[in-house]
């Protein structure tokens, strides 16, 4: 286990590099993209993104079989096999890219005339930022096969590189709109559909250069038996995939309708914030899913329930450090960074990050799970729970409830899906529930209650302003780092973190 922490530790500092210097990018490009663009037509591209993301989850599915797959092999030492699932991947990511076009055009038309919320001197600009991201997103579909590659043999330098270079593009596009004497919305567009194509082109080259069982013979290679059980778990993988993207993409369409594209700008950026917070947690993540596969792929099931408890144990914990000085801070924070936030945007954030701490308490159950290749029922049942948000909210703002109505459901959807999780996990891998909450549950909510209880009533000492916030940060900080040494790690993780600490020193 030693080594296998220290190769995840050593892949989590690579991401988290690569977080550094994306996350400042990123935010400082939001700034721009804002300023350049306005909240008008702002809105209208988060907008029409997410309606292409709605259909996002035709390739999410199928980049889970094909991670899952390519790691499990892994961990049963098979390379040949490896090359196999690569070149059917390639192929069946070759249709859906090209049925996500043919259905994207389809969808587009309709929305276009019947349902968004457009300025009518707007409509001709929204359609060609709709054909781009259509572009954009097929190529970002044909490169899944080459990141399962990476992930597999868990290349984090060479993928946290590729997410530098993409944030610098994006920053020198949204620069760019400060030059154009054209339609600011149209170049925007335009120039961001160039940037996966040029991703995927590198990462292409790069993983067949560098790896053996990244070569393509598709007909020669093809294993129908095998592509049947790829699409199969992929099949029951796209139920939860298609109901999140729903769900995340559907409200906004509902929030323009009973709210306009202001509204949508605020949530735009509430999920973009939630997102970059997000990220610190994911990105370890990144690095810790392959292994719990391959563990499982090993036959391993008890180091893989110790990786899987522990993943979520730090994947809220991580979250919870930046989330928590900006639940206390949000105001501010958003003034400091945006100048004129749009309103709602305060509010939408806190409420998306507490949808996203209770997520996280689960977070690897579903990667846990789908290694045993049983996902049917887990599958059906939370799509289940997840679609009825939608409609739920929709006959809420009906009967007159309040704009932000639609994250008080997500709220109680995620709480009813974890559960969900935690009763399959016991059923199919094993899982004590007593563990989970003794091991996970406590921990996370004894530390992130103190913490935010002391760290908020540090704020209501001093008037709003920069001095406040770096208390908050630095009271939260070293909190934080006391509990989560003293209550968060518990003897094993504490003796392994001593391991690495002795190995560090010897070098």
């Amino acid at each position: 286990m030693g080594t296998t922490s220290g190769r995840i530790i050593k892949n989590t500092i690579y991401l988290y590099i690569k977080i550094g210097v994306t996350t400042v990018i990123s935010l400082y490009t939001t700034r721009l993209v804002l300023e350049a663009l306005g909240v008008s037509d702002f809105g209208i591209y988060n907008m029409v993104g997410g309606v292409i993301a709605m259909l996002g989850f035709l390739n999410s599915a199928m980049a889970t079989a094909t991670q899952r797959f390519m790691s499990f092999s892994e961990g049963e030492n098979n390379k040949e096999k490896q090359t196999v699932i690569f070149n059917i991947s390639f192929v069946i990511h070759l249709l859906i890219a090209v049925l996500m076009v043919i259905i994207l055009i389809g969808v587009g038309i309709y929305l276009f005339n019947s349902v968004l919320n457009i300025p009518d001197n707007r409509v001709t600009a929204a359609k060609v930022v709709y054909g781009c991201l259509i572009i954009s997103t097929a190529f970002g579909v044909m490169s899944v096969p080459y990141d399962a590659m990476l992930n597999t043999h868990e290349n984090m330098l060479y993928y946290s590189l590729v997410g530098i270079i993409e944030s610098v593009l994006k920053l020198a596009v949204a620069i760019s709109l400060f030059y154009t004497t054209q339609d600011k919305l149209i170049v925007y567009g335009l120039l961001m559909a160039l940037i996966p194509i040029f991703t995927l082109s590198i990462m292409r080259i790069y993983c067949h250069r560098k790896y053996n069982e990244c070569r393509l013979s598709p007909i020669k290679l093809f294993n129908i038996k095998l592509a049947k059980d790829m699409t199969s778990f992929a099949g029951w993988s796209f139920l939860p995939n298609a109901a999140n993207i729903i769900v995340i993409q559907g409200s906004s369409i509902i929030l323009n309708i009973f709210g306009g594209v202001t509204v949508n700008a605020a949530h735009g950026i509430a999920n973009q914030l939630a997102g970059y917070l997000l990220i610190f947690s994911n990105n370890m993540l990144k690095a810790l899913n392959p292994v719990i596969v391959k563990k499982e792929g090993g036959h391993e099931r008890g180091q893989m329930l110790r990786f899987s408890l522990s993943g979520n144990k730090f994947s809220f914990l991580l979250f919870a450090f930046f989330a928590i000085p900006f639940l206390i801070e949000s105001d501010y924070i958003l003034k400091l960074w945006l100048k004129n936030p749009p309103e709602y945007a305060s509010l939408f954030c806190k409420l998306i990050i507490i949808r996203r701490l209770i997520g996280q308490l689960t977070v690897t159950f579903p990667t846990s799970i789908g290694a045993t290749g049983k996902i049917k029922w887990q599958s059906l049942s939370k799509f289940i729970i997840m679609i009825l948000t939608l409609p739920l909210s929709w006959f809420l703002y009906k009967s007159g409830f309040p704009i932000y109505t639609i994250y008080i459901v997500f709220i109680f959807m995620v709480t009813a899906t974890d559960l969900s999780d935690l009763i399959f996990m016991n059923k199919l891998c094993d899982l004590k529930i007593k563990d989970f909450i003794n091991k996970v549950v406590l921990p996370c909510v004894l530390i992130s209650a103190i913490v935010y209880i002391i760290s908020n009533g540090v704020s209501t000492l001093q008037s709003d302003g920069i001095l406040r916030l770096l208390c908050v940060l630095l009271c939260s900080s070293i909190l934080f780092c006391i509990l989560f040494i003293t209550i968060g790690l518990d003897k094993s993780e504490r003796t392994l973190l001593n391991n690495i600490k002795k190995k560090f020193r010897h070098q």
